[in-house]
This record gives C-alpha cells, sequence and structure tokens, in this order.
C-alpha cells in the first residue's frame, strides 16, 4: 500500500472515530438540546440505531410537549428503519394513543398495521402477526375509510388473506399426505367455508372425495355404507362444479367403485 492510501486511511480511521468519541461524549451529557439537534441529524443521515438511543433519553425529558411528540414519531420510524417491526407497531399505536389529534395520527394508525404486515412470516410458520396485521388494517379502514390509503390497505389484506388461505390448504393437505383421511376431509372442509374463493378449491374438493373414500372403504363394515354415500355425495357436488376437470378420468373410476361397493353392500 502505497504512501497516499495509507494518509488516507489513517485519516478516515481517525474520522470515524473522533464520531464516535463525540457521540459517546454526547450521550453522557446533559445538554438535551444538542441530543435533540443531533437526534434530528442522525435520523436524516440515516444513521436510525444514533438516533434511536438519543430519542430513548429525550422521551422522558420532553413528555407532554410539542417536541415530545416529534420526538415519538421519530421514535417509532427509528424502530421501523432498523426493522424492529413489533416494537414499532408498539410505538406507532402508542403515538395515536397519546397524540389522537396529531396530524400524523392517520399515518401511525397505518404503519401500526404495516408492521405487522411487514413482520408475517411465510404461510409454513405461526401466523400470528398476520392475523394482527389484518385487525390493525381494518381497524384503520373504520377510521379512515376516505383514506388515500384504502386502496394500498385493501391490497394488503388480500395479500394477507391469501396467506392464510395457503396455511389452511397446506395443513390439511398434510393430513392427507400421512393417512389421516378423516382429519384431512374436515380440514379441507374447513377450509373451503373459511376460504370459499381459495384457488385451490378444485384441488381441495378432489381431495375430500379421494379423502371420503379411502376412509370408507377402510372402514368397519357396519359403517361402510354411510361413509360410501358421503363420498358419493361429494363427487357429485364435485362434477357439478368442476365437470371439465383434469380429475374426472379418475374419480369416475371412483364413482363406478362406490356404486358397485353400495349395489352389493346393499
Amino acid at each position: 500500500m502505497n504512501l497516499k492510501y495509507k494518509h488516507l486511511l489513517i485519516v478516515a480511521l481517525l474520522a470515524v472515530f473522533s464520531t464516535s468519541c463525540k457521540y459517546q461524549k454526547l450521550l453522557k451529557s446533559n445538554d438535551n438540546k444538542e441530543k435533540y439537534e443531533q437526534a434530528k441529524n442522525y435520523y436524516e443521515e440515516g444513521d436510525y440505531a444514533k438516533s434511536l438511543t438519543l430519542y430513548e433519553q429525550l422521551i422522558p425529558i420532553y413528555r407532554g410537549t410539542e417536541k415530545g411528540e416529534e420526538i415519538s414519531y421519530y421514535y417509532a420510524y427509528c424502530n421501523y428503519h432498523l426493522r424492529n417491526y413489533i416494537l414499532a407497531g408498539h410505538y406507532f399505536r402508542k403515538f395515536t394513543s397519546s397524540f389522537p389529534n396529531s396530524q400524523f395520527a392517520e399515518e401511525c394508525t397505518f404503519m401500526n398495521a404495516y408492521c405487522y404486515y411487514l413482520d408475517s412470516p411465510k404461510s409454513t410458520l405461526a401466523q400470528e402477526s398476520t392475523f394482527k396485521a389484518l385487525t390493525e388494517f381494518s381497524l384503520y379502514l373504520g377510521r379512515y375509510p376516505e383514506s388515500e390509503r384504502a386502496e394500498e390497505c385493501n391490497d394488503l389484506i388480500d395479500d394477507l388473506s391469501r396467506k392464510l388461505q395457503k396455511k389452511s390448504y397446506e395443513n390439511a393437505i398434510l393430513y392427507y399426505k400421512v393417512g389421516q383421511y378423516k382429519a384431512a376431509s374436515v380440514a379441507l372442509k374447513s377450509s373451503l367455508e373459511h376460504f370459499p374463493d381459495s384457488e385451490h378449491r378444485e384441488e381441495m374438493m378432489y381431495l375430500i372425495i379421494k379423502s371420503e373414500y379411502t376412509y370408507a372403504i377402510n372402514s368397519v363394515h357396519g359403517k361402510t355404507v354411510d361413509r360410501l354415500n358421503d363420498a358419493l355425495q361429494e363427487y357429485k357436488t364435485f362434477v357439478r362444479k368442476f365437470p371439465e376437470s383434469k380429475h374426472m378420468k379418475e374419480l369416475s373410476k371412483i364413482n363406478n367403485d362406490i356404486n358397485k361397493k353400495l349395489d352389493f353392500l346393499n
């Protein structure tokens, strides 16, 4: 490394060290005005961690003042930018409770819901944040029905609903895959009841027939007829709704077998 680059590196390191020392000194000082100004500067520069720590110190000092409102607002956004979504949601919600008449109240109500949306995990995991986001978006729309964010809210709600549909579908399919056919049928029917417009509707109704049929032919003799009839009714419903389904050939064979077994047992 030549002398020029060594010099630049040393200067850069000294600048970082100096900045760090100034920040640590500021944290320990009693100069709240300077802390307030620097917290805003750090925020505008995108250094949300430093900004958050300073705002954290200032919140109890300026509580109940005009500056306190601004500090609470930026403190929530610091958590948001640091991807602390649950904490951010909490502080956005707290802001709306503390400052219901603020010009930022609507925005923070939306951001509370949006933070839960961002925290919502993939469909294979627990969906607590998904349900919370749906609740908070619904409350937002109820409070601000004419908001310019209403369309965005509805799009986000649709996205969350699709995730819950997928979760419900995957859970029901799992019962089928492990051979728990009665449980599979119950879960599939429950999923369709909760999500009648599911994109997986045809596949789920197909699996209900297969579940009911497999459960019936493996039942004790005294229950076979009733369960075969249950499968037959599911087949008839499927044919009415999806007469051109790719599953019709397979299901026709199942239907024929059900009728043969019913003729024999009756």
